[in-house]
This record gives C-alpha cells, structure tokens and sequence, in this order.
C-alpha cells in the first residue's frame, strides 16, 4: 500500500471529513482553515491538484470529470485505509502472533470487548 506524505494525509482527512465532493479550491481553503500544515495559507491551487492527482495515482481518490471544476472524493474510508495499513504491518512481521500478542496486550478492556465481539461475528 502506498503511504501518504504530510499534505496528502491533510488532503485525506478533508475528503474523509466531508460527506461531499471536493474541488481543488474547496481543499485549499479548508486546509488553510485548519491549518494542517505550515504553508496551508499559501497554499496555490496548483499545488493541491498536484498532491490530487498523486493521490489519484496511488488509487485513494477519484475524481469526477463531469463537472468543471473537478469534484474530488476519498476511494476508500478512513476506517478501510488503516485496515489495511494495518494488515500490511503485521503481513510484513516475521513473527505475526508475537505482533498480535503485543497489540491485544496494549488494548483497552472496551477495545478487547469490541474485539471479541467482532471476532464472534456479532
């Protein structure tokens, strides 16, 4: 899975954010507003097309052509890129159950609830 640099995160957490599509400037604008990173106020519109079409690139956005300007929005949720970030890390691990053991050990006692639940297929 490709990983995200600092400004594309931002723009991720935007599209995540939004129960809408996006255009270039509606992103520039909420970056600015948040201030997710240091040069979001002069931030150019360019540069945001720019980190949208690598993002396009590495298949987290997709944009819809119809409408001008484009109207960006997330291929995958929030939720589905950590999952699979974190399958990526433990496929990754020589020794899956120490990694396993090691994650279930920090949990809190409602995060293993909600473990056991889902592993229950509840």
């Amino acid at each position: 899975m490709a990983t995200l640099g600092e400004l594309e995160r931002s723009v991720m957490d935007l599209l995540w954010d939004s129960e809408t599509p996006m255009t270039s400037g509606e992103m520039r604008d909420g970056l600015a507003a948040s201030g997710a990173t240091g040069a979001a106020k002069d931030l150019a519109v360019t540069t945001v097309l720019t980190v949208l079409s690598r993002l396009e690139a590495k298949g987290f956005v997709t944009r819809e052509r119809d409408s001008r300007p484009h109207l960006y929005r997330a291929s995958m949720s929030r939720a589905n890129h950590m999952a699979e970030l974190m399958h990526e890390v433990l496929g990754a691990a020589p020794d899956r159950e120490a990694v396993l053991a090691r994650f279930v050990g920090q949990v809190t006692p409602s995060e293993a609830e909600t473990l056991r639940r889902i592993l229950a297929g509840n």
